[in-house]
């Protein structure tokens, strides 16, 4: 982990613009979701733009809800969204970015994820424990489900 940001990457054997309409279509993130914990989309537009809001059912070991807002998008090059719980917990806690940059290499596209906490408000406890190493493993497994639905 360097500093605060958690970051995976592999070259995936598919066109930048198959992997953005993946990761840009909220309603498939249950299906690329490496940790199991996104269940279900709500109130996501067809696909994320700068701006755009949708939210997540979520499960870890209790259900709970998440609203998410993009905040950096670059077409079929980077997409990043921030996260928070729902309702007034959202105004003190959270704040952790997930974010996906997509770049030509040989054989494919190369996909880094990030989950970014220097904006979160619970970063310290999230540096704690193996969160982090958890975060990581799962986001390999996220660019694995990527992949296979991808790769022609």
């Amino acid at each position: 982990m360097q500093h605060d940001v958690v970051t995976v990457e592999r070259v995936i054997a598919a066109p930048a613009e198959h992997i953005f309409d993946l990761v840009a279509d909220a309603s498939k993130h249950p299906l690329i979701d490496g940790s199991g914990t996104v269940r279900d989309v709500q109130d996501a537009p067809q696909r994320l733009r700068e701006g755009a809001e949708f939210g997540m059912s979520m499960r870890a070991g209790i259900p709970y809800s998440m609203v998410s807002k993009v905040i950096e998008y670059d077409d079929n090059r980077r997409i990043a969204w921030q996260s928070r719980p729902k309702g007034p917990m959202g105004m003190v806690v959270g704040g952790r970015i997930w974010r996906y940059e997509l770049e030509p290499a040989d054989g494919g596209t190369r996909v880094r994820e990030s989950w970014d906490i220097t904006r979160d408000r619970q970063r310290l406890m999230l540096r704690m424990g193996g969160l982090p190493g958890r975060t990581k493993r799962n986001m390999e497994k996220t660019l694995e489900r990527i992949a296979e639905l991808v790769e022609t």
